[in-house]
């Protein structure tokens, strides 16, 4: 995904967890996820629970930039930053576990059950 260098602008909490960041991108997660820094067998994973708004170890993330982000085609999500912070999210076996969107059309989906799906610029569907 395109979000290489981007910052997190804003980060608002509700039924889901949003990651505003630069460009117009929004990385929204909607299931659990896990939020670890450094190495996993050093630290394990904080986990992130939206839906009861328990995402406070994601302020962390204010203003940090994205290094790398991986959807992989199990619907699962990996975003690394620069603080050292990696952001997990698997997919759900019954709903959209997190969705990316940017501008002009772009849409990265988790699928319930897993898989991913992609919606590119023109508006053509990837599954």
């Amino acid at each position: 995904m395109p979000l290489r260098g981007m910052a997190v602008a804003e980060i608002g909490v509700n039924f889901r967890l949003v990651l505003a960041l630069d460009s117009e991108w929004e990385v929204a997660l909607e299931s659990p996820a896990g939020l670890s820094h450094g190495t996993a067998r050093t630290n394990p994973p904080v986990p992130l629970k939206p839906e009861s708004q328990d995402v406070a170890a994601a302020l962390h993330l204010f203003r940090a930039k994205v290094l790398s982000a991986v959807a992989f085609k199990s619907g699962a999500l990996r975003l690394v930053f620069d603080t050292g912070h990696h952001l997990t999210c698997p997919s759900d076996p019954s709903f959209e576990a997190w969705q990316v969107t940017g501008p002009t059309g772009w849409r990265f989906v988790s699928l319930p059950g897993g898989g991913l799906a992609v919606w590119t610029v023109s508006g053509t569907n990837e599954s």
